[in-house]
């Protein structure tokens, strides 16, 4: 007989849920036969099952990952071949938890200054937002609190150092609460803004070479430096690390460093410092040489120096030339080419000349010319040719006798008209330095280097009186009694400049709001080993002021209240990953991350969560104690431990293990128990056997390090303690460990149930005979001298002990006052019981000669 009811047997629920969470219907139809199916439907439109979220077991709907879209009327179906029953009907409402649309932004500002803090939050049903200031609810009157155009604004109009801290803002509906923080940094007046120690200045590099821009500032707060090349929206921080492929890099000090310049490095490079008290720039330009094209002209090492000579004698003038490529040598007298005019000239290896048998006509200015495609250089001397007979007036110098080369002109400050230099001292030769002179050349003045200075005391001078705009070589020689020194190697190409004064940078408030719009996403940190998290980000609306970002991470189990943040910082703006290292195992995480731009930093991205994975305990349970319990012949002990310590226990304790190990494994015995319990009594071992006892404790990850063994023995005429770590136990411990065994426990709590049911008596008994008392004669109760209490109608003294001192004398001082007060009777009782319970205890745990 085919047969469906009409009534479900369990109809569906109305269910709210957050979105994002499984949303679950059950129901059961109605009895019929054959058993009916079931199906469901929403909004009176059947569901399948082609959505991947959505599965119908039975008549169990689920829906995991629930969306809004899921919101509806949901009915259950019963169908068989007799038809169909509709359930009643169940209410899915799917809430959302708040979102933060806009987050609160760190922010640093002067004294005195306003601040606003916003957030934008959306949520289903309509968060409520309040504020927080370091974890407590902001006061009214101080911070001014509204709603603006959808956000929740925190404002406050003159910050003060007291202002400094956490704001939190705080968005709650009745399905989730979410927090978004923003750090307030005040910095005191009276603030220097920025200013320039060493300016930047215009380079003239060759292909290949290296450049170097110095960049040095100072202000109150220290300035952040930055370098950018004009037209790029690129940003070049300090103590960047150096990318594989860049030859880019800004030192501490801000000096930009162009390692390999290549021609497309050419261009005005902008240094700027930047502080919450102002922001100042500087340019300098970067000029790239050919190698080829761009050489000076030749350097005339040693030139002929001035001579006088006898007759017939033979003149030789030195000319010794360096250059790219090698000069030519030739000679001019008095301003006429000399070779291959008289056979008796002839031009040596290294370019000297030499004339023999001389005459008087020999006599005039002798000039050595240096030339190649690059320039030309001279140097000239005069010789002096008298009829004395060969005698030599004036002879040519040895190379020992004159001073050494200096060192390499530094080019320390450069203006419009002028150059600074500095070189440092080279050999002195036969006789001391006594001054020097500073040869120049350029390009746009002379094909050929000139002097520009001589006479010079020192080892810095300033070279006045250059064309402005121009670029300028340099190099030193020295001079002593004995002539000139070689060259020091050519000075850097430097362009003297026109300085403008600094201009202004970027302001601050500009860096803030920029950083304040990147949007940080947080990917779901991964844990690579039990002490390395990997966090990994991406990053919408980029800017240019990213100058890395700071990774925060703090503990947020094992402890009262989460730990505190720490940082790890990614220097490279666009490095999206870092792995954090010395991690505590078994531990929970809490990480975000932010950009920042020196003290400047933008908004957090949302916190994630992550547990290092755990790893057995590397300890072992601390002051493991091992005692008997119970009589002589008890064969049960009792055991207790504490934690191992803190940072060794690598994750959660989820149990204990307790090894009671005999001489043979028969008799050994094990046992497990939760990680909430602390002390264990086993029972069973083996009378007069040498147990040897170890703990241990357990994570998910296995059983860590066991306890030192600890050796007990139970036996008749044995009884032993063993505190892990101290065996020689005083007599105070031993007798606070007796009180917390469980037989004296049970005596105490034996005679406070008599004392208690005797008085409950007395009060009965004496509520009844108030007006008899007199029936109870003095004459019942005789004292003998002997402590004897002779009892004739009370039968309950014959068994009180007269050589109970206490006892009877406070039995006797009751007596004594005509009437047997009943609680001195139960008194003596419990005082004589309590006595006799703790000899047996000790007798039985101590033996006869400890007690």
């Amino acid at each position: 007989m085919k047969v469906l009811r009409d009534d479900f047997r369990q109809n569906p629920t109305d269910v709210v849920v957050a979105a994002g969470e499984p949303a679950i219907l059950e129901c059961v139809p109605p009895r019929g036969h054959p058993e009916p199916t079931t199906y469901w439907k929403k909004d009176k439109v059947r569901i399948d099952e082609k959505d991947d979220r959505i599965k119908i077991r039975g008549g169990k709907l689920m829906i995991t990952n629930a969306r809004k879209s899921d919101a509806g009327m949901y009915v259950c179906v019963g169908t068989n071949m007799v038809g169909e029953r509709d359930s009643e009907t169940a209410q899915v409402t799917v809430f959302e938890r708040p979102t933060f649309q806009r987050r609160p932004i760190n922010q640093v500002v002067l004294e005195e200054e306003a601040v606003e803090f916003r957030c934008q939050v959306h949520g289903d049903p309509q968060p409520s937002v309040r504020w927080r200031k370091d974890d407590v609810d902001v006061p009214r009157g101080r911070y001014d609190i509204r709603f603006d155009k959808e956000e929740y604004v925190l404002r406050i109009k003159k910050a003060s150092a007291a202002d400094e801290g956490t704001f939190t803002c705080v968005a709650e509906n009745r399905v989730g609460k979410m927090e978004a923080s923003g750090t307030l940094t005040v910095r005191a007046r009276p603030v220097a803004p920025p200013q320039f120690v060493i300016r930047p200045r215009d380079q003239i590099v060759a292909q290949g070479r290296t450049a170097t821009f110095p960049c040095e500032t100072k202000g109150n707060p220290q300035p952040a430096v930055f370098w950018q090349k004009e037209g790029s929206q690129i940003l070049l921080f300090p103590n960047q690390p150096q990318q594989p492929n860049s030859r880019f890099s800004v030192s501490p000090s801000g000096a930009l460093t162009i390692t390999g310049v290549q021609r497309a490095d050419g261009g005005y490079y902008i240094c700027q410092a930047l502080t919450v008290a102002g922001s100042i720039l500087a340019k300098a330009q970067l000029e790239v040489t050919d190698v080829l094209t761009d050489r000076p002209p030749p350097i005339i090492r040693q030139g002929p120096a001035n001579q006088t000579l006898g007759v017939d004698s033979v003149a030789l003038l030195k000319c010794q030339a360096s250059g790219e490529p090698v000069p030519t040598i030739s000679w001019l007298k008095d301003g006429v080419s000399l070779l291959g005019k008289d056979p008796r000239m002839s031009l040596q290896e290294l370019g000297s000349l030499q004339i023999k048998n001389i005459r008087l006509s020999d006599s005039g200015i002798y000039t050595c010319v240096a030339a190649s495609s690059s320039g030309e250089t001279s140097w000239s001397a005069f010789l002096e040719v008298k009829d004395s007979g060969g005698m030599v007036l004036i002879k040519n110098r040895e190379e020992g006798e004159l001073p050494g080369p200096p060192s390499k002109p530094q080019v320390t400050d450069v203006t419009k008209n002028s150059v600074s230099l500095s070189w440092q001292p080279g050999l002195a030769g036969a006789s001391p330095i006594t001054s020097y002179v500073i040869e120049a050349f350029s390009q746009s003045v002379s094909n050929s280097w000139q002097t520009v200075a001589d006479h010079i005391k020192t080892t810095q001078f300033t070279i006045k009186g250059l064309r402005p705009n121009t670029i300028y070589l340099f190099m030193v020689r020295a001079v002593n009694t004995q002539g000139l020194s070689d060259p020091s190697p050519m000075s850097e190409p430097v362009r003297t400049q026109d300085i403008s004064p600094p201009a202004k940078g970027v302001d601050h408030r500009h860096v803030q709001k920029e950083l304040g719009e990147v949007i940080v996403r947080l990917h779901n940190p991964v844990v690579l080993s039990p002490t390395t998290i990997q966090v990994t980000w991406t990053v919408d609306r980029q800017s240019q002021f990213i100058q890395g970002y700071r990774v925060l991470y703090r503990q947020t189990s094992g402890l009262s209240s989460p730990g505190p943040w720490q940082t790890q910082d990614v220097k490279v703006s666009s490095e999206r990953t870092i792995v954090l290292s010395s991690l505590k195992k078994g531990i929970v995480y809490e990480i975000k991350v932010r950009p920042y731009f020196n003290e400047f930093q933008g908004m957090d991205s949302e916190s994630k969560t992550a547990r290092t994975t755990e790893e057995p305990p590397s300890a072992p349970p601390q002051q493991v104690t091992v005692l008997t319990v119970g009589n002589q012949n008890s064969t049960s002990i009792s055991i207790s431990w504490d934690p191992p310590p803190a940072e060794h226990q690598n994750g959660i304790i989820q149990e204990y293990k307790i090894w009671c190990l005999g001489n043979e494994t028969r008799f050994h015995i094990n046992k497990t128990v939760d990680a909430a319990i602390r002390s264990v009594v086993v029972g069973g071992l083996q009378a007069g056997l040498l147990y040897r006892v170890e703990v241990a404790a357990s994570t998910s990850a296995g059983v860590g390090v066991k306890s030192e063994p600890q050796p007990i023995i139970i036996g008749k005429d044995f009884r032993d303690v063993i505190v892990s770590g101290d065996k020689n136990n005083s007599i105070t411990e031993q007798i606070t460990d007796v009180v917390k065994q469980p037989a004296f426990i049970a005596g105490i709590g034996g005679a406070c149930w008599v004392i208690l049911m005797g008085f409950s008596i007395w009060l009965y008994w004496r509520r009844k005979k108030r007006k008899g008392l007199s029936n109870y004669a003095v004459q019942s109760f005789t004292f003998t001298p002997a402590g004897t209490v002779h009892l004739s109608r009370l039968s309950l003294f014959h068994s009180v002990r007269p050589s109970s001192t206490s006892s009877t004398s406070f039995c006797v001082h009751s007596l004594s006052h005509g009437v047997p007060h009943p609680v001195a009777i139960l008194s003596a009782i419990f005082a004589s019981g309590i006595s006799a319970l703790m000899k047996l205890i000790l007798l039985q745990n101590f033996g006869p000669a400890q007690y």
